[in-house]
């Protein structure tokens, strides 16, 4: 269902951009393509496209969360890692068989894209940080070959993690808020985030043709700051 409205919300953005070329094709000449990453402000993923600077200052209010979590080196990162920085998120566990090691192998895509690029932070937040202790963290990042150091394996306090994923970057947001942070988080999305903190991507992390559109976006953040 969510993948779907995803579907529909990238659909949305072909017509909004279809709609804005052919305005400008009859106003004035157009010097460069024009492309607008939607906002997401609440769990159900509805897109908005907004261009003007005041609508999105008085019609975007959510942000991603302030979070403090040990990484796979065990420094101790904080928002302020972000602050400023365009960054995607995902949400993994070290021991998972199942699309874990697909995720990752796609992450490491754009992370590879991206290695040199200060602009543009990865975030892997362990959802079983009681096993992904910063060493396990690190040999896992070892094991699958990523030298990107601005790829971050996180880990810290369960319960901080999970009202993190839930609430700042709507992880399994079709359950809404209801889950406490006892139950099992698992979500195959990365969450692109811009500069100021906002949500403007969400894909499917097991799906590496995702990536490409995960790195189109990036580039267009680039280029919108």
């Amino acid at each position: 269902m969510v993948y779907l409205e995803l579907k529909t919300a990238k659909m949305y953005r072909t017509v909004f951009l279809t709609l804005i070329s052919g305005f400008l094709f009859y106003c004035k000449p157009v010097e460069k393509e024009l492309f607008v990453l939607p906002y997401y402000n609440e769990p159900t993923f509805t897109p908005l496209f907004l261009s003007d600077p005041t609508e999105v200052q008085n019609q975007i209010t959510h942000r991603i969360g302030d979070f403090s979590f040990l990484n796979q080196d065990s420094v101790l990162v904080n928002q302020g890692l972000i602050e400023g920085k365009i960054h995607v998120a995902n949400f993994i566990f070290t021991s998972c068989g199942s699309i874990c090691p697909l995720m990752t192998k796609n992450f490491k895509i754009v992370s590879d894209s991206l290695a040199t690029n200060q602009e543009i932070v990865l975030l892997s937040y362990s959802v079983t940080p009681w096993i992904d202790r910063p060493y396990v963290l690190k040999n896992y990042k070892s094991a699958n070959q990523i030298e990107n150091k601005n790829w971050h394996f996180l880990t810290g306090d369960k319960s901080e993690i999970y009202s993190l994923a839930r609430q700042s970057y709507f992880a399994e947001e079709e359950l809404g808020f209801t889950k406490d942070s006892t139950e099992f988080l698992h979500t195959e999305h990365f969450i692109l985030v811009d500069k100021a903190k906002r949500i403007r991507g969400v894909y499917n992390g097991t799906l590496a043709v995702e990536m490409s559109q995960l790195l189109e976006d990036i580039q267009v953040l680039l280029d919108e700051h």
